[in-house]
């Protein structure tokens, strides 16, 4: 049997290959938008790849299942129990049910329906016949089961919340009770993402080691104690996860090849910000804050820029890059259309030496330090402290007096920041997200907004005084 994993650590994201290399066949489970990576893969082992397989219709990613099996012509098999729900598969594939297997040589893959996090979710059960028939070897476990968590059942609203956490229920103890201890957990997402709380940043475990430090297959756990513990852990809400969910069920558009990646002179440049074409510029925090193009969005490419894109990118504009160098574009073009961002237009040529040198407007993001940071607010009520963290980053120490928002929510609850003339200053943990949510605020014309590069790491390490 092959089996391999492809990991996406801006996502948390894992997709799978199963195959079997006597039958010159493999599978791929649940696919990332940027397909040319799993074709390359099939091609350096001598293989085909003759189906696609997606656990559910994913609410944090665009999905690369449609676009494989349109340049591949491989079988797309999608779950069979999606229909009649608030979201179903709108393109043509196969349906499976519960206990329907694909055989690909000596790999045998069974489908195993494992509703909670979404109604449809399929897990798949892989057995290796050379070795056993009856005993499987792994469990690709989508959305279902992670490394110390579940998958959230929160996604559909307020009103399917309380039922799809009772399936979640249904599902651990009836699904995983007759499933050997040694059988490996491959699950969709690892450390980081936000489809479940708390999940271990190892990216497989097995089903014995989850029945004993896994918090919710807890067996002491009843029905309402279960609901209660997995609905009270979830995190933060991304409302981009709605139209992800949207546009992975009406099916991506096929990209056939990535786009953005033409350099574009600089006058070119400047008439398409100017027209009203989103900038977002992939330097680091300090680059950025020394001098950025007006609105732009700084989203560094070496952070979570699918996941920052996603939350505060407008979906229904074209999208221009700014980079130090050209060599960052590609990475960050397939970031971008990783969460649907596809109309990447290009990037400017030359970079800001070249924005500069053409005498075109700037602005700058100040940066200040966490000293700095700890004179003004010990003197009184001079400045304005935004924690973007977590909740649980929160929980651990805040500067005091500091409001809290998570820097995804930022944009949409923007009216309730103060606007009282005093100066804004933004801190994360490291000042990656910081410079993110001053960007988003500074285009939403705020004016005297502030970065605090080091975030919090850095106030701690000055030994500064901390609440929780």
């Amino acid at each position: 049997m092959l089996f391999e994993r492809f990991e996406d650590s801006g996502l948390s994201q894992f997709s799978y290959a199963v195959g079997c290399p006597g039958a010159g066949s493999v599978a791929i489970v649940d696919p990332r938008r940027d397909v040319d990576v799993y074709e390359k893969f099939a091609a350096d082992q001598g293989l085909a790849i003759t189906h696609i397989l997606e656990t559910h219709i994913h609410a944090d990613f665009a999905s690369g299942a449609h676009e494989l099996a349109e340049r591949t012509g491989a079988k797309l098999c999608l779950s069979a129990y999606d229909a009649g729900e608030k979201y179903d598969v709108a393109f043509p594939h196969s349906e499976l049910e519960d206990g329907d297997s694909i055989e690909i040589g000596s790999v045998r893959i069974e489908a195993l329906h494992t509703p909670g996090h979404t109604p449809e979710h399929l897990s798949f059960l892989v057995y290796d016949t050379h070795r056993s028939s009856d005993v499987p070897e792994l469990l690709l476990s989508g959305d279902f089961l992670f490394v110390g968590s579940l998958g959230r059942p929160d996604l559909l609203g307020e009103e399917a919340k309380r039922g799809l956490a009772r399936q979640l229920f249904e599902s651990v103890r009836g699904k995983l009770a007759g499933l050997p201890d040694g059988l490996e957990v491959h699950p969709g997402h690892g450390a980081g993402s936000m489809c479940g709380a708390g999940m271990s940043a190892r990216p497989l475990s097995t089903l014995g080691f989850e029945r004993i430090a896994n918090p919710y297959l807890d067996p002491g756990l009843d029905e309402e104690a279960f609901v209660e513990r997995i609905l009270g852990s979830a995190p933060p809400f991304p409302p981009y996860y709605r139209r992800m969910k949207t546009l992975n069920s009406a099916g991506p558009r096929v990209l056939g090849g990535l786009p953005g990646q033409s350099p574009i002179p600089v006058v070119e440049f400047h008439a398409l910000a100017e027209a009203g074409h989103v900038v977002v510029d992939l330097r680091d925090h300090l680059a950025f804050g020394g001098g950025h193009i007006p609105d732009a969005l700084g989203i560094g490419a070496d952070g979570s820029l699918s996941t920052w894109a996603a939350w505060v990118v407008p979906y229904d504009k074209p999208i221009l890059l700014v980079a130090e160098n050209p060599f960052a574009v590609d990475p960050a073009v397939r970031a971008l259309v990783r969460v649907g961002l596809d109309d990447v237009r290009g990037w400017l040529e030359g970079g800001m030496n070249a924005w500069r040198q053409r005498g075109l407007p700037f602005v700058t993001l100040p940066q200040m330090s966490v000293r700095e940071l700890a004179r003004e607010t010990g003197n009184g009520d001079s400045i304005e402290v935004l924690d973007v963290r977590g909740d649980g980053e929160w929980d651990s120490g805040h500067i005091e007096g500091a409001i809290h928002m998570h820097g995804g929510l930022v944009e949409e609850h923007i009216d309730e920041l103060p606007k009282n003339g005093k100066p804004l200053a933004v801190i994360c943990g490291s000042g990656y997200r910081s410079t993110v949510v001053a960007s988003v605020l500074q285009r939403a014309g705020f004016e005297d907004v502030r970065n605090v590069p080091g975030g919090m790491r850095a106030w701690r390490n000055a030994g500064l005084p901390v609440v929780s």
